[in-house]
């Protein structure tokens, strides 16, 4: 039988979505803690891996198992065998060749800045902070340079693995909310520190260092050296991934206000 779980997890603790043998991973604790309610390995693939210190609220993955439990046993046991920094919301049986990666049709990233003189001690490891106003409509402007299918070479890391540097960006959107501004990048799919480097960018332009055309200009040179610095992990969520109606899958926290999360509608 083949499941899809909707999972939330506070980044900090962690190297990352991936398994890796020297640190801490979230791919780890949930493939332990389902492996304890089925009583068997369980291995499982997700919508999008995330780096270092960023967060999730609606990370898909999907799993098979033989074992028979009741659907609650998937969400309320494997959240008794996990840290309280990763929590499982939903889960849903789906059809054998349904595949959290390769089904999505679009994925959301939103990343988060606080935008005051001083830094917010509650807010820490959550955020990314930076003191000089920001001009989030400029911002705004700015990133509907990114919409369609474009070469996305100078969003990409060095050591980025993909195959090519297209993708296409259905929408963009940089709004202000009291001293938070937010950045919010739906996709088709996303390069390696794509969306941190377009934030990194987009920063640039909101503090009035470089002009709103800027980002139009970076797309064309297709070289990452001219972009700005990669923006910290800290502000980043994965926040949704989107597949087909017809297998309606949980879009909970796709219009989330940054941790007010409900469910989104077509």
């Amino acid at each position: 039988m083949r499941y899809a779980l909707g999972i939330e997890y506070d980044g900090r603790a962690y190297c990352g979505w991936q398994h890796q043998d020297h640190c801490r991973a979230v791919q780890t604790q949930v493939e332990r803690a389902l492996s304890i309610i089925a009583d068997e390995p369980i291995q499982v693939r997700c919508a999008g891996r995330t780096d270092t210190g960023v967060h999730a609220l609606n990370q898909v993955v999907h799993f098979d198992t033989t074992a028979q439990r009741p659907l609650r046993a998937w969400v309320e046991g494997v959240n008794t065998h996990l840290p309280d920094d990763v929590r499982v919301h939903w889960v849903k049986p789906v059809p054998d060749d349904f595949d959290a990666r390769f089904s999505a049709v679009a994925r959301q990233y939103r990343y988060v800045i606080y935008n005051h003189p001083t830094a917010s001690a509650l807010l820490r490891g959550r955020v990314t902070w930076v003191r000089q106003a920001l001009d989030a409509a400029a911002m705004h402007r700015a990133a509907q340079a990114l919409l369609g299918e474009q070469d996305f070479s100078s969003f990409r890391a060095t050591g980025c693995q993909a195959k090519h540097p297209m993708r296409q960006v259905q929408r963009v959107q940089v709004e202000r909310q009291g001293d938070l501004v937010w950045v919010d990048i739906r996709a088709n799919a996303f390069l390696h520190h794509m969306v941190r480097n377009i934030v990194g960018s987009l920063i640039r332009v909101g503090m009035g260092e470089q002009t709103e055309s800027w980002l139009a200009e970076l797309l064309a040179k297709r070289d990452r050296t001219q972009a700005a610095e990669t923006a910290p992990a800290a502000g980043l969520y994965f926040i949704t991934a989107f597949y087909p109606d017809a297998l309606q899958i949980p879009r909970r926290g796709a219009d989330c206000v940054v941790w007010t999360c409900a469910e989104v509608k077509a």
